[in-house]
């Protein structure tokens, strides 16, 4: 009887004689290089790991990174040594990852990279974490200049029938976000499309529609990446994610909220680098700068800011304590959340069981000599933090009134005697934050009789008039160009408003909580109002007198009458 030869059999039986001698190599390989072996092929690939090397970038490379432990990566590689794999370690590393690294055969790796087709292209993760490679970052930032660069890719994509079109779209409104300098994202449902808006320098943007089938696969992208629960839609919930771009990290926070027609979402973008401000970028008027510049140099004391949410205050915080840190004291922060990570400063987040409150008892343990309290919510934040001031420390922090006079009045209702306030609050400021015009193409014109009786009263006994531009009949108008995204406006400066503490205000404060009766005792100061100090930035060009006026009320009664 003569045996069939099977020619289908041999040829398997030599692929895995080839395979197993790949495999031992590979393990004696790895003995000379120091590292461990692996045989991917009957391991379960962590895509969470693998969506850290881009697959163009593993294919070349020859690595897959196939599983995260907390901060540790572990990644497969065919030749340890040759430089651009290394430079893929190096990459992995910069992002705050510790690497352990395996010999693995090209099998190995084949299987590892045919995992890439189960994640989509944005690569969002159960973790937390959207990662945008440098080349696409780089390239959507050269790409979105302006607000119809992303309508226009944003639509291109959801209007394609790319399986990652949702991923695509949501890059692209991301990477939109980072490259106009947008604060916030908001997802709006309406009762036919849902409505897409950008915060950009404190004003809502409208950029795009979706249609609701579209919406529904965004937002629970959305929610999956901020670890919210997705069976979970008559309720509100809070969640947060990051984006690394260039080996930096951007905390994103999402506010979801049940709405008469889907769910609602904003997310907030924390960039470090749009609130990184050094103090003589602050864009305050040389007489302001003496004084802060003196006022923060004080051993102790209080320092209050105060001013809406998004007036910039927490900026303006930042920037004193880089002012302030030498290697000579010890600076403590309680934040909420930590939005700028400050070098040679012990920063902390309040959480659930690590509340300002307690935080702050805590930090006056740690033997600090300079404090930032993020806010100052309640009576006994306000206590402690006044007798910090008055046990030797610099207290920085925040708080909610409308102007600067209101900061004493605001302290008396939580609680804090009236007597000790001349002793431990040495400066209180309100600042609010309006658009720069664009220096491209903003367009000169006259003062007419209109603008004469909006700006006179402010300007009549206006202090510091040395500093006024030599031209006071024009002002300024945007039009809008490329540079600025033809908004006409690119970026924010404040406006800000001062009472320091001294004899007659603290006299004051003693006999009386009248915020008229405050800001007459602080005129002697010659500090300008926050009106007063907008009405200049018209005059300098700096910003237009629609916009201050949007944002800082120029006809209030005590402010005219306290100026007069």
């Amino acid at each position: 009887m003569v045996t069939q030869f099977d020619e289908k059999k041999q040829n398997e039986r030599l692929d895995e004689l080839r395979r197993k001698e790949e495999e031992q190599l590979a393990q004696m390989l790895a003995g000379k290089y120091g590292v461990g072996y692996v045989d991917l092929t009957s391991k379960s690939i962590d895509t969470d790991a693998l969506r850290l090397i881009p697959e163009k970038e593993a294919r070349e490379t020859e690595t897959a990174a196939f599983k995260k432990v907390n901060k540790k990566i572990l990644v497969a590689m065919r030749a340890p040594e040759r430089d651009n794999a290394l430079q893929t370690i190096q990459n992995i590393e910069g992002l705050g990852y510790t690497v352990e690294k395996y010999m693995c055969s090209r099998a190995s790796l084949e299987h590892a990279w045919d995992r890439y087709h189960d994640i989509s292209y944005a690569t969002e993760t159960e973790a937390g974490v959207l990662t945008l490679s440098n080349e696409t970052i780089q390239r959507m930032l050269a790409e979105l200049k302006t607000l119809d660069d992303v309508r226009n890719q944003i639509k291109e994509h959801v209007a394609s029938k790319d399986t990652h079109r949702i991923s695509h779209a949501l890059e692209i409104t991301m990477a939109g976000a980072l490259s106009l300098g947008a604060s916030d994202i908001h997802l709006e449902p309406e009762e036919e499309r849902v409505r897409m808006r950008y915060r950009l320098d404190g004003v809502l943007v409208e950029v795009t529609m979706f249609d609701f089938p579209t919406y529904t696969l965004i937002s629970s992208r959305l929610k999956l990446l901020s670890g919210l629960k997705l069976n979970i839609k008559n309720a509100a919930q809070d969640g947060r994610f990051s984006i690394v771009v260039n080996e930096k990290e951007i905390e994103i926070r999402a506010s979801v909220l049940p709405g008469a027609y889907a769910e609602t979402i904003v997310m907030r973008v924390l960039d470090p680098t749009t609130i990184a401000l050094p103090f003589e970028q602050l864009g305050f008027d040389k007489y302001l700068m003496e004084i802060f510049e003196r006022e923060i140099q004080k051993p102790n004391g209080m320092i209050l800011n105060t001013g809406p949410t998004g007036s910039g205050k927490t900026t303006t915080l930042y920037a004193f304590l880089g002012r302030v840190t030498t290697p000579e004291i010890k600076v403590v922060t309680i934040e909420d959340p930590i939005e700028y990570h400050l070098a040679g400063i012990v920063q902390t987040q309040v959480s659930k069981d690590y509340t300002f409150a307690s935080g702050l008892r805590s930090t006056l343990r740690q033997d600090p000599d300079v404090i930032m309290v993020g806010e100052i919510r309640d009576a006994e934040v306000a206590s402690t933090a006044v007798h910090a001031s008055l046990t030797g420390h610099l207290v920085f922090s925040t708080l909610h009134t409308n102007d600067a006079a209101g900061t004493f009045p605001r302290l008396i209702d939580m609680g804090v005697n009236a007597d000790i306030l001349g002793a431990a609050v040495t400066v209180a400021m309100a600042q609010r934050l309006v658009r720069r015009l664009c220096p491209i193409c903003r367009v000169a014109t006259p003062l007419t009789a209109e603008h004469h009786a909006v700006l006179d009263p402010l300007l009549n006994n206006i202090p510091h008039k040395d500093e006024l531009p030599a031209n006071q009949e024009t002002m300024w108008l945007p039009k809008g160009c490329e540079k600025c995204g033809g908004l006409g406006y690119k970026g924010r400066v404040a406006c800000v408003e001062v009472v320091l503490m001294d004899r007659e205000i603290e006299a004051t404060v003693r006999t009386t909580s009248s915020e008229r009766d405050i800001w007459a005792a602080a005129k002697h100061q010659h500090i300008r109002r926050m009106a007063q100090d907008g009405a200049v930035k018209v005059l300098q060009g700096v910003t237009s007198l629609d916009e201050l006026s949007r944002v800082v009320d120029l006809h209030d009664e005590v402010m005219l009458e306290t100026i007069a």
